[in-house]
């Protein structure tokens, strides 16, 4: 479980001016994480903007985040509507070489506790022995994993980990307070790493690391090794980033971050559109004060 411990990127996916897949970009953003020190990857999640991707789209983007891991463990996201889809990409993954996968609670479906577990057991099946990290996110899925039915799916010995992302620290809590040995939490939003990590996560998977990976890992060290002082200080700096990556719907503001670095092209698949000057005015002054003038590939 150490191999998805501290601090995981939910990479963004770089397109070209006319929508198609830049894998250049692709690889140039995963090195420059990779170089930032952060502990796994994450391919083809919600940042990634996995939803308007095609099955070779996928395929292409797994293969490339594994050969510039520099052998970083690789988690893909395989969540799905369909559990028969999720299952899918679930074996594709394994095959491809994926060290696990990220499956969030099927969106719009609104299964029952017993339609969770079945779904998650299918995945199991379909990629035996394959790590599971659970994906609670309420806000986009419209349904909350509550404790109780975590518990649930903790039955499973390939689901290993949670990344928690309702914004409810009080839930969190008690996962902690309820979780069973070898199983282990992941905070799934920036802007709560610290209080997470002190309530008993082990990590963040994180969208600033996208753009600051050095600092974002700075942080969550300080968080988990007790280091209150030094990660309350980096979590000052860096939450009017943060709150500026979330301004709009997540990835807008990090493409135009990652335009800003030079990491990427602003281009998003619609139904997504770039962000708001206003949104890309705030996003640029804090990013430079996050990093206090030492921004790579920019000069200031």
């Amino acid at each position: 479980m150490t191999r998805f411990k501290g601090l995981g990127v939910a990479l963004a996916t770089p397109f070209l001016s006319n929508g198609d897949l830049d894998l250049h970009a692709f690889r140039k953003l995963v090195k420059h994480v990779v170089h930032g020190g952060v502990d796994f990857l994450v391919v083809l999640g919600s940042t990634g903007e996995a939803a308007t991707l095609d099955d070779s789209e996928r395929d292409l983007l797994i293969q490339a985040c594994r050969e510039e891991s520099d052998g970083i463990p690789v988690v893909v996201g395989a969540g799905s509507s369909s559990t028969a889809q999720a299952a899918r990409w679930s074996k594709r993954a394994q095959e491809l070489g994926a060290d696990a996968v990220l499956v969030v609670t099927p969106p719009y479906n609104k299964p029952t506790p017993a339609g969770l577990v079945a779904h998650f057991q299918t995945i199991a099946d379909a990629a035996k022995g394959l790590p599971i990290i659970v994906y609670n996110v309420p806000g986009r899925t419209g349904q909350n994993l509550s404790p109780s039915t975590l518990a649930l799916l903790w039955e499973n010995p390939q689901v290993v980990a949670v990344k928690e992302s309702s914004a409810n620290l009080g839930q969190i809590v008690e996962i902690a307070r309820t979780l069973p040995a070898g199983k282990i939490i992941l905070a799934g939003d920036d802007n709560l790493a610290l209080p997470s990590i002190a309530a008993g996560a082990k990590g963040l998977v994180s969208v600033l690391g996208n753009l600051l990976p050095k600092e974002t890992k700075a942080l969550v060290n300080a968080a988990l090794t007790g280091d209150l002082e030094g990660a309350q200080s980096r979590q000052a700096r860096l939450l009017p980033l943060i709150d500026a990556l979330f301004m709009e719907s997540n990835p807008i503001p990090l493409k135009a971050g990652l335009k800003f670095l030079r990491l990427g092209e602003d281009v998003l698949r619609l139904p997504l559109t770039t962000a708001e000057p206003t949104t890309c005015k705030c996003l640029v002054d804090a990013l430079c004060l996050a990093a206090e003038g030492n921004l790579p590939g920019i000069s200031l």
